[in-house]
């Protein structure tokens, strides 16, 4: 997939793509169905498909001081891109040169001068332009003066509810790691570079992986089921999420420790699956009582991992089975 980190002097063989526009944080069912479209037309006008996304999160721009949960940061859902299938993905600064383009003079200068957009597909809740007022009526009528197709694709959702990256987040915080994988069509997961840690682990004699979470990343704290791809491989794991209160608060980390494997992973990038949620996060009088219940927490852990990997119900998804397929 080829990336383009700007929107004007853009290569001519990589204009007149069918470019589906968004921000697209975690890349959800809804999502797929938005890119799924753009891939659809491009094959059928003989075209190259693409996405449009745009970094930092517009959120992170208007409002840097607020922490900002973001499912999937950029190198992550570049990799979901893909994975589905795009022969290019646009990767704009978010700036204040284009926060200030009117709806206008977004669909005329980046759209259709930058991009030479032969078609544009949209999720029903799409706005643009400053103020965002721009809407999918207006990005119609735009395409139609302009040239450019607009395709906008209807609420996509099961069981009542309309998939959505604000839902999948709140769906973290409490922990519904399932509910979110369902939303999202895979395992939530993130991605660090192992750490060294304290130490506390292995004295206890549970040696963990250290990774840090990103600002505003509010998963639920406490133990979960958790799966560790690192090269190529996946390993069953026990994860802790929190600021450790038995040896004194501190900043909130992801400590795993991989069940049946021996070997050093300091300084390896990993990607941390969020399978199940075990218990929340408390504080113990000893840290003997601490490895009691870590026992417990591997033997719920193995437990749970074994049946997933006898039927993983996210596998059902396309975009699952090809995240599967990478390790």
């Amino acid at each position: 997939m080829d990336i383009v980190r700007c929107w004007r002097d853009v290569p001519a063989n990589l204009k007149g793509a069918a470019l589906a526009i968004g921000n697209f944080d975690g890349v959800h069912r809804g999502h797929q169905e938005v890119l799924n479209a753009a891939i659809k037309l491009a094959k059928q006008e003989g075209r190259r498909s693409g996405a449009v996304v745009f970094e930092p999160h517009p959120r992170e721009f208007f409002a840097p001081d607020t922490p900002f949960f973001r499912l999937t940061p950029l190198p992550l859902k570049l990799e979901l891109l893909q994975a589905l299938g795009l022969d290019q993905t646009y990767v704009i600064p978010f700036d204040q040169a284009l926060a200030s383009l009117s709806a206008e003079a977004f669909a005329t200068e980046v759209v259709v001068k930058g991009f030479g957009a032969s078609h544009v597909v949209v999720g029903h809740d799409f706005s643009f332009g400053k103020g965002r007022t721009g809407t999918t009526e207006g990005l119609a009528s735009l395409g139609r003066a302009l040239g450019f197709g607009v395709d906008v694709v209807a609420p996509v959702g099961a069981h009542g509810a309309t998939f959505s990256s604000s839902r999948i987040r709140e769906h973290l915080r409490q922990g519904e790691t399932r509910e979110a994988a369902d939303q999202l069509g895979y395992w939530w997961r993130v991605r660090g570079r192992v750490e060294a840690g304290a130490g506390r682990g292995k004295g206890l004699g549970f040696p963990t992986l250290n990774l840090k979470l990103a600002p505003g990343q509010a998963v639920r704290h406490g133990i979960y089921a958790m799966r560790i791809d690192v090269d190529g491989h996946s390993h069953p794991a026990a994860g802790y999420v929190g600021s450790r209160p038995t040896f004194g608060e501190g900043d909130p980390m992801l400590e795993t420790y991989l069940l049946d494997f021996a070997g050093d992973l300091y300084g390896k990038e990993v990607d941390a699956e969020f399978v199940a949620f075990l218990r929340p996060d408390q504080t113990f009088a000893t840290p003997e009582a601490l490895s009691m219940q870590m026992r417990e927490d591997c033997d719920k852990t193995r437990a749970i991992l074994a049946k997933l990997d006898e039927n993983d119900p996210t596998l059902r998804f396309p975009l699952a089975r090809a995240l599967a397929k990478s390790f």
